[in-house]
């Protein structure tokens, strides 16, 4: 079957790209903004177009030149989502999410594929999600958001992704989501060869203490110092796998070697945590903190191969039709306020929204959506009142004051 070309955004070191290639799709054009991880991508996929630098630049890529193109896919930045952050949004100038969204309007792919980290599916961004929805409705697409788990494709980390999957009307009703495998291997499984690899004497004791499946591995980003594998939290829980989870390993320990909590981990070792296979022949280019940032912040292969694959049949309307309705959320707020364009009370949202309302709920609802929309709020002799304005995120407006920003941080945005 002849492959179908993908664009892809954010493509970091490639796991995604891997994982699409797999699935049977292959690169037009991949737009990177580290430098490093461009040359991952280069090294990788000889047969692919990188474009490195803001992939908001204009002068980076020309969307135009891609009308049409099967599939468009990235992986936008995290940390305006991230429950470890501010959880910022649409004022965070990191945030292209939206952004990617709009593209659908020049590009007209026949399909999207975005990822995200699990913040974005909190009830913090209802509205955001919503606006997404709506969007992608408007444009013709059928779309669905879904929380999947790495460990559920072979991974073995619990590394739990939000994924947003939209399709042209004509294809939408070929998806369905990828199902769970039956089994996923523990650490001590994928990594007992290369732990063994030098003739350390303790690596079949050590994997048959590794018998589970470690925490998320955390990239990190240039804004915090060398390479390790996340938080306090994590490093207990990777102690308790007999890992030292304070720094990376620039090879795997020696025969006469002794830990007092365990190995650390190497490069190599990491992206076959992150779903990399050594038949991948995947090749990481720069030095070992960058190598580990880059493998850190990946999509995990399995987990693009497997929506990639689904994607792929929906494509070529080869799976199973059904009818496909899904471009709704649950912010019923957000929905009233959106639809009404008019000022509204306590009492009229709650009639419209069909059941009561106590005030900390709006409050707090109106406070989540005033940190992604302009929302007006006005104090009567009886009654407040509110009304949802625009959107505050960047759409690619030439004048947003992401692109000051953006070139403030720009040598700490990864």
């Amino acid at each position: 079957m002849q492959n179908l070309e993908v664009v892809e955004i954010c493509a970091g070191a490639g796991g995604q790209a891997l994982g699409l290639e797999k699935a049977g799709f292959k690169h037009r054009l991949a737009v990177e903004l580290d430098a490093n991880a461009s040359a991952t991508l280069r090294r990788n996929l000889p047969h692919a177009e990188v474009a490195t630098g803001d992939v908001a630049d204009s002068d980076v890529w020309n969307p135009m030149e891609h009308l049409g193109v099967p599939l468009l896919a990235g992986g936008v930045p995290c940390p305006p989502f991230s429950i470890a952050g501010k959880q910022l949004g649409a004022n965070d100038e990191r945030d292209l999410f939206a952004w990617a969204v709009e593209l659908c309007e020049v590009i007209r792919p026949q399909a999207l594929m975005l990822e995200n980290v699990r913040g974005l599916s909190m009830p913090r961004f209802a509205g955001y999600r919503q606006h997404v929805l709506d969007r992608l409705g408007q444009m013709g697409y059928v779309a669905e958001w879904r929380l999947l788990h790495a460990s559920e494709f072979g991974v073995p980390q619990l590394r739990p992704r939000f994924v947003l999957v939209a399709l042209q009307d004509q294809y939408a009703p070929y998806f369905a989501w990828p199902k769970p495998l039956s089994t996923t291997p523990t650490v001590g499984e994928v990594l007992r060869d290369l732990m063994a690899s030098r003739g350390w004497k303790g690596a079949d004791d050590w994997a048959r203490r590794a018998n589970g499946i470690g925490p998320t591995i955390v990239g990190g980003s240039k804004k915090h110092g060398g390479a390790d594998l996340g938080p306090t939290r994590a490093k207990r829980a990777w102690a308790e796998l007999g890992v030292d989870a304070m720094g990376v390993a620039d090879e795997p320990p020696a025969p006469g070697d002794v830990f007092k909590v365990g190995p650390k981990l190497t490069c190599e070792m990491v992206a076959r945590i992150q779903g990399w296979q050594d038949t991948d022949e995947w090749i990481f280019e720069g030095r070992k903190t960058s190598r580990y940032r880059q493998i850190g912040n990946a999509f995990p292969p399995p987990v693009a191969e497997a929506i990639g694959t689904s994607i792929r049949r929906a494509l070529r309307k080869t799976g199973k039709r059904h009818e496909r309705d899904v471009n709704a959320d649950q912010d019923p707020i957000y929905r009233v306020l959106r639809d009404s364009g008019e000022f509204m009370t306590h009492r009229q949202l709650e009639k419209a929204v069909g059941r009561a309302l106590e005030s900390y709920e709006l409050e707090r609802a109106i406070s989540a959506l005033s940190r992604d929309f302009t929302v007006e709020i006005r104090n009567g002799s009886s009654a407040t009142a509110y009304r949802l304005g625009s959107f505050k995120g960047f759409v690619g407006q030439d004048d947003h004051l992401r692109h000051e920003l953006f070139l403030k941080h720009r040598a700490k945005i990864s």
